[in-house]
Formats: structure tokens, sequence, C-alpha cells
């Protein structure tokens, strides 16, 4: 009796984790790309924040990010998310409204379905789009 394993036992391991693999990669792929969200989630937040403390303290709101004592790294109209998978911009201002946008880029654009996402504010209102994104 010869030891070790045969070709076919060699084959079907190898085609199991195969289908393993096929499986499990797309779903770990998709859990990444949602916890990467938060990244943008975290930063309009922080935008958000600095925009209503200038609005205390003015009459109205202001796409220039610099003006609301934010630290950024890029330029005062568009400033990317801490860890980089997001370029975010305020645009709309107003008296009593703005929007902000997170557009994916990098690796994160691969997110399709969240590849953008929208807060307006508009007279206190905050509306969050689209809004499965936002789901914890």
């Amino acid at each position: 009796m010869s030891k070790g394993f045969t070709l076919i036992e060699m084959m079907v391991v190898v085609a199991i984790i195969g289908i393993l693999a096929a499986i499990a990669l797309p779903s770990y792929q998709d859990s990444v790309r949602k916890s990467r969200r938060s990244d943008a989630v975290v930063m309009m937040s922080k935008i958000q924040q600095a925009e209503e403390k200038w609005r205390a303290n003015n009459t109205g709101y202001t796409d220039d990010l610099s003006a609301t004592g934010l630290k950024l790294s890029a330029s005062n109209k568009v400033v990317t998310s801490d860890s980089g998978f997001y370029e975010i911009k305020v645009s709309n201002t107003s008296g009593a409204a703005y929007v902000i946008t997170a557009t994916a880029i990098k690796s994160q654009s691969n997110d399709k379905d969240c590849a953008t996402l929208t807060m307006s504010v508009s007279n206190g209102n905050t509306t969050n789009t689209p809004t499965q994104c936002w789901q914890k």
C-alpha cells in the first residue's frame, strides 16, 4: 500500500478551495467597501459641525473650508478624507443651506451603489442620500 495523496484527491481539494474562495472573496471585498464608507461619514460630520459653528458666528454657510478652522491637506474647496478613500466638497452654500458631497476615489470607487454620498442641510434639516449607504 503506498502512502500519500492521489492526483484525484488533490484535484478535489483544489476545487473545494477554489469554490470557497470564489464565494468568500466578493463578500470580503463588499465588507471592506462598507467599512470604508465610515471614512466619508466621519469627514462629512466634521465639516457639518464646522459649518454649523461658522454659521453661529456669521450670516450664512461657507464653501471655503479653511475659513471654518478645519485642518485641511488639500485645496480649500475639495478635501480628501482622513484615510484617502473619498474626495469631499461643500457646495450650494447659502444663508440657510449647503450640500456636502463625498465621491469615492482609488479602490473605493468600485463601491458602485455608494460611490457618491451626499449630505444636504437646509434650514436645520439634514438629508443623507443614498439612504442605504448611511445604514450601520
